[in-house]
C-alpha cells in the first residue's frame, strides 16, 4: 500500500483503468469461448454460431460512436463503470434453463456484452491520452501498447479459461461464477476512479460525432479492414476446423486459442521496441503501410499450404503463430496513433469514432467468417483474409508521415 501510495496521481489511475479493463476483459475472452464451444457441441452449424454474435458485433459499432459522445459528456469513470455493469447483467441473462437460451435469447445477452465491451475499452483507451502529456509520445506509445498488449494476452487466458469452466463447470456455472466476481470489481471501481476524468470542457454535441481528423478517417478504414482480416478466419472458422477436422476436443481448442491470444499480446507489449522506439523512431503512416504489407501476403501463403498436400497441422499451426506476431505489431501500432492523432479535449469522441470502425470490421470479418467457412472451407476465409489486409495497407498510405502531424 505504500508503494502504491508513492505513485502519481496519474499512475495510480493508470493502474486502476488497467486494472478494470483486465478483469472486463478475462470475462469477454471466456464468453466468447464458452459461447462458441457449447452452441457447437448442441449441434449450431458455423453460420449460426456466428449469427449468435451479431448483435454482439453490431452494438459495438453503435456503442463506440455514442459512447464516445457519452464519454465526453459524462466522464470516463461513468462510462467505464458502465460498461462493467453491463456485462454483469448480460452473463446473468445466460444463466437461466438451457431451453431458454433460444438464438435470440442469446443474442440479446450477445448484444448487450457488445454495448459493455467497447464501452470498456473506448474508455481505457481515452483515459490515457489524458494521463500523459502530449510531449511525452515514447511514454504514450509505450502506455498504449502495455494495456493493449496485457489486454489481449488475458483475452487468451480468458479463452483457455472459458474452455476449462464449460469442462469443470458447465454452461451455466461458468457464467454465474464469472457475473459474481465482475460485479466485485464493478463495486470496487465506483469508488476509486476519478470522478471527472475525459469529461470535456466544451459540452459536444451530436454533429460531433463523426470524425473531422482526415488523419483519423483514414486509420480508421484501415482499422476496418485490417480486423476483418482477423475476423474473417479467426472466430468461427478456426475454432471450428480444429475441433471437426484437427478432432480437438474443448480444453485443445480452448488452451491453443488462449495461447496464441496470449503470444500476440506479448508482443503487443514489445512493439515499440520491434519499430525502434529505443532508436527513437515513432510510428507514422509510411510505418503503418509496411507493416501491413509485410502481413498481406501471409493468409494467402496458408491457403495455398493446405491445398499442397503439406502437413495441415504443421502449415496452418506455423501460420497462425506468425499471422500473430506480424498482426499484433499492426494493431499496436495503430492503438498508439489513434491515440496520438486524437485531441485531448473530448478525446473520446476520436477514440469512440476509430473503434466504430473497429468494430464494424469484426462484424464484417465474423459474418464472414461463418458464411464462407459453411460454403466453401478455411481457405476461402484465408484468401479473404489476405486481400483485406491489402486494402488496410493502400488505406495506410494516406496517413501523416509522423504521428504528430
Amino acid at each position: 500500500m505504500k508503494a502504491l501510495s508513492a505513485l502519481s496521481a496519474q499512475v495510480r489511475q493508470y493502474l486502476l483503468v488497467t486494472g478494470n479493463y483486465w478483469a472486463f476483459t478475462l470475462t469477454d475472452g471466456a464468453l466468447r469461448m464458452l459461447v462458441v464451444l457449447h452452441f457447437h457441441s448442441l449441434g449450431y452449424t458455423p453460420l449460426q454460431i456466428a449469427a449468435l454474435f451479431l448483435f454482439y458485433e453490431i452494438f459495438g459499432v453503435v456503442t463506440n460512436l455514442v459512447g464516445g459522445y457519452l464519454g465526453a459528456r459524462l466522464g470516463l469513470n461513468r462510462t467505464m463503470n458502465l460498461g462493467l455493469g453491463l456485462q454483469v447483467l448480460a452473463l446473468l441473462m445466460l444463466t437461466v434453463p438451457t431451453a431458454w437460451l433460444t438464438v435470440p435469447w442469446v443474442m440479446g445477452a450477445q448484444a448487450l456484452s457488445g454495448i459493455a465491451k467497447d464501452l470498456n475499452k473506448m474508455s481505457a483507451k481515452s483515459s490515457i491520452k489524458l494521463l500523459v502529456p502530449d510531449n511525452q509520445q515514447g511514454t504514450l506509445y509505450q502506455w498504449v501498447a502495455i494495456l493493449t498488449g496485457s489486454k489481449n494476452a488475458l483475452k487468451g487466458v480468458g479463452f483457455f479459461l472459458g474452455g476449462a469452466l464449460l469442462a469443470l463447470l458447465g454452461f451455466s456455472g461458468a457464467v454465474l461464477a464469472m457475473a459474481a466476481v465482475l460485479a466485485l470489481i464493478w463495486l470496487g471501481s465506483r469508488v476509486l476512479l476519478k470522478k471527472d476524468l475525459g469529461k470535456a470542457k466544451a459540452k459536444p454535441k451530436f454533429r460531433d460525432l463523426l470524425s473531422k481528423s482526415r488523419a483519423i478517417n483514414i486509420l480508421s478504414a484501415a482499422r476496418l479492414f485490417l480486423f476483418g482480416a482477423r475476423d474473417v478466419w479467426f472466430v468461427v472458422a478456426l475454432p471450428v476446423y480444429l475441433s471437426t477436422v484437427f478432432g480437438w476436443d474443448f480444453w485443445m481448442v480452448g488452451g491453443f486459442l488462449a495461447a496464441w491470444v496470449i503470444g500476440y499480446g506479448i508482443v503487443q507489449s514489445f512493439a515499440p521496441r520491434i519499430t525502434g522506439k529505443q532508436r527513437g523512431q515513432l510510428p507514422d503512416g509510411r510505418s503503418a503501410f509496411v507493416w501491413a504489407a509485410l502481413l498481406a501476403g501471409l493468409p494467402a501463403l496458408i491457403a495455398l499450404g493446405l491445398g499442397t498436400g503439406w502437413p495441415a497441422q504443421w502449415v496452418l499451426l506455423g501460420g497462425l503463430l506468425l499471422f500473430g506476431v506480424l498482426f499484433a505489431v499492426n494493431s499496436s501500432l495503430h492503438s498508439y496513433l489513434i491515440v496520438s492523432y486524437a485531441k485531448e479535449d473530448g478525446v473520446s469522441l476520436d477514440v469512440g469514432f476509430y473503434y466504430m470502425s473497429n468494430a464494424l470490421g469484426r462484424l464484417m470479418g465474423t459474418l464472414l467468417s461463418g458464411w464462407l467457412y459453411q460454403q466453401y472451407g478455411l481457405a476461402t476465409c484465408l484468401w479473404w483474409s489476405s486481400l483485406f489486409v491489402l486494402l488496410a495497407a493502400l488505406c495506410s498510405l494516406g496517413l501523416p508521415r509522423r504521428a504528430g502531424d
